[in-house]
């Protein structure tokens, strides 16, 4: 008896250490200089793509750029880790990276059973299907003992099962573990249709030779909250991931943008000041272990929430998508930051 409870005592010693060895990421990253982003390997446009001369760009990697901002005042320290969907989880347990945005789905057993936090979702999307407008396919009901494509180690593989049983479908699955090589299949014609997030089929539709020979359908199949994941049991690290994307949304809200963001300064609305860190007692970057001047650097770096849209996958881009759903609640949309005092 005694023995066992020595060993429990050991081990609950040991479970203690871990914790608290894994509780101190933003130390950790000060130490080092730079932030270890995990990002999409796949060169998903509008999210995370590297471009031919190694320069990164996308959403996700503007929330990435947010953090290193925010804690260094330079939106250049970060360091981007491309990964598969089969590799995200691991680099991130492991410590390969300290954060990871690389489109992932907040989920229940993702949030308890792999050890993650989420908090903030950086992109509200939906699964959805793509086909070649030559087959003549309007609506996903109509894709009954089709051949689809899907990545595996997904979201996206149970719920394209749980659509297709609900509605009393058939359909063969055709089961690829990298994204390439599932866009590359569909591309040839060996899948009927091709299933993933709904941002991700226009991104990939882009790399077809004609896009506009690609229809997405209609059908959203399900609710995919995209959003940076962090360990669990870091508050610090996850206070500050999820507040430089608060800072984004919250940003947009206020009017402030990278072009107005100096004069913005001097406005006399009490909650811009506060949150500009242009009041003398205000200890909100204190209190998240950052210079006082945190959101100010945050949105020189990539500008507010709407701006980062904009960008990388709104009218402004190839991508083209609309706001939709991703527009501020004060717009109809559901990004809403929390206030920010």
């Amino acid at each position: 008896m005694a023995k066992r409870i020595l060993t429990a005592l050991i081990g609950a010693a040991v479970m203690g250490i871990g914790s608290q060895a894994s509780a101190g990421t933003l130390d950790d990253v000060k130490a080092k200089g730079f932030v270890q982003c995990g990002v999409n390997g796949s060169n998903l446009a509008g999210f995370g793509a590297q471009d031919s001369s190694g320069t990164w760009a996308g959403l996700d990697i503007d929330l990435c750029k947010a953090v290193a901002a925010a804690v260094f005042g330079d939106a250049t320290k970060v360091k981007f880790t491309p990964l598969s969907a089969k590799d995200r989880f691991p680099a991130l347990q492991s410590g390969e990276i300290d954060v990871l945005a690389r489109n992932t789905t907040w989920s229940t057993s993702r949030d308890s059973q792999l050890g993650f936090d989420f908090r903030a979702v950086n992109y509200y999307d939906g699964q959805g299907f793509m086909v070649k407008k030559e087959l003549n396919v309007k609506s996903a009901l109509e894709l009954s003992g089709a051949s689809i494509c899907v990545q595996s180690g997904t979201t996206t593989e149970l719920n394209l099962a749980d659509y297709f049983r609900a509605n009393n479908m058939e359909f063969k699955p055709v089961v690829f573990e990298a994204q390439d090589e599932a866009d590359a299949a569909y591309n040839a014609g060996r899948c009927d249709a091709y299933t993933t997030d709904a941002s991700g089929l226009y991104s990939i539709r882009l790399k077809m030779a004609n896009p506009d020979d690609h229809l997405v359908l209609p059908e959203i199949i399900s609710k995919e909250p995209l959003g940076p994941a962090v360990r669990q049991n870091d508050s610090k690290w996850f206070d500050v991931v999820t507040w430089s994307h608060y800072a984004m949304v919250a940003a947009e809200e206020f009017g402030i943008t990278q072009a107005n963001i100096e004069e913005m300064k001097k406005s006399a609305n009490p909650d811009i000041k506060r949150f500009l860190g242009e009041e003398a007692d205000s200890t909100l970057g204190a209190d998240l272990g950052l210079p006082k001047d945190w959101a100010v650097q945050i949105i020189k770096a990539v500008g507010n929430y709407g701006e980062s849209f904009e960008r990388n996958i709104g009218e402004g881009s190839p991508l083209k998508i609309q706001r939709g759903i991703n527009a501020l609640w004060n717009k109809g949309g559901l990004q809403y930051a929390p206030p920010i005092r």
